[in-house]
């Protein structure tokens, strides 16, 4: 099908606020708030290991005061693990999405060594539960805002970039090789109640992380052309257009298939029905896409 821009949509408010560095620096500074504070309250509370960088300078922090007796600052570690990503993912990913990570591991360090400690329960089954849900929460906010918290952070958005899939799961299994050493200086017990930590946490950024989940449309009606300028003018999706009968009625129709993100659905179904109010759309799950697929720059 040919492509049209005609009729294009405005952007939405939510596109207008994810395109403002203002809401981006709000939502970062929020993020790190979140991630420090889960760090001082339910994460040191049992002991646990969050995994990525902010676990691994837990773990130098927790190793250097058990063995060698030296306190050392959480900020200068984590900083000096991250260079090194930061540096990939300038390369690959794009600037100002470094740029923006950067500003979320300074500003999670800072707070982390400037908090006081909150131990709100003892219990460690709900430390991991709701520490994980929280950590979740935190990394969700940061993707809201095109960055990441940091260290394995950049790997995922580095492989999701140039692969197109979801590399969270694959990071959850790299963290669990961290666990196996923190669970061989410190305990199996914290180790493995991290893990269900760590879980919970990824479960959380699958649900509220829908960059790499897929949507496909199948939209019967009368007004292809229109309604194909309001799918590309507001997600930059492509279409194909097939031309069919109706089994009920007889009567020649369009049909446009198009895959979107999942998050897009909602917009793209709205502007369906503003244009043609008798258009049947019917939305299928995709797994999986190959080929020329439109992705949102993170810059």
């Amino acid at each position: 099908m040919k492509q049209n821009t005609q009729g294009a949509k405005a952007p939405t408010l939510l596109q207008r606020l994810q395109e403002s560095p203002i809401s981006r620096f709000l939502l970062i500074l929020l993020a790190s708030v979140v991630m420090a504070a889960n760090i001082k309250s339910f994460v040191n509370a049992g002991g646990l290991f969050p995994g990525g960088f902010n676990g691994l300078t837990l773990l130098i922090q927790r190793s250097a005061a058990q063995f060698a007796h030296i306190n050392l600052p959480f900020t200068p570690i984590n900083l000096l693990l991250n260079a090194i990503p930061a540096a990939i993912s300038f390369k690959l990913i794009g600037k100002w999405f470094t740029a923006y990570s950067c500003l979320m591991i300074a500003l999670t360090s800072i707070f982390t060594d400037l908090l006081p400690a909150m131990t709100l329960t003892n219990d460690v089954l709900l430390v991991c539960i709701f520490g994980g849900m929280i950590q979740g929460l935190a990394i969700s906010l940061c993707l809201m805002g095109r960055a990441t918290s940091g260290g394995t952070d950049f790997i995922a958005a580095a492989i999701s970039e140039r692969m197109g899939v979801d590399a969270w799961n694959y990071i959850f299994g790299g963290n669990c090789l961290m666990l196996v050493v923190a669970g061989l200086l410190f305990g199996w017990d914290k180790a493995l109640y991290s893990i269900v930590f760590q879980f919970a946490s990824t479960q959380v950024v699958h649900r509220l992380d829908a960059r790499f989940k897929r949507t496909t449309l199948f939209i019967i009606t009368n007004k292809a052309q229109e309604i194909y300028a309001g799918i590309m003018g507001t997600t930059h999706h492509g279409a194909t257009l097939f031309q069919g009968t109706s089994l009920y009625t007889g009567a020649e129709r369009d049909m446009i298939y198009s895959v979107i993100d999942s998050n897009q659905v909602k917009t793209v179904t709205k502007v369906v029905r503003e244009i043609d109010p008798q258009a049947f759309v019917n939305v299928l799950k995709t797994n999986q896409v190959s080929g020329n697929y439109y992705r949102r720059p993170n810059d």
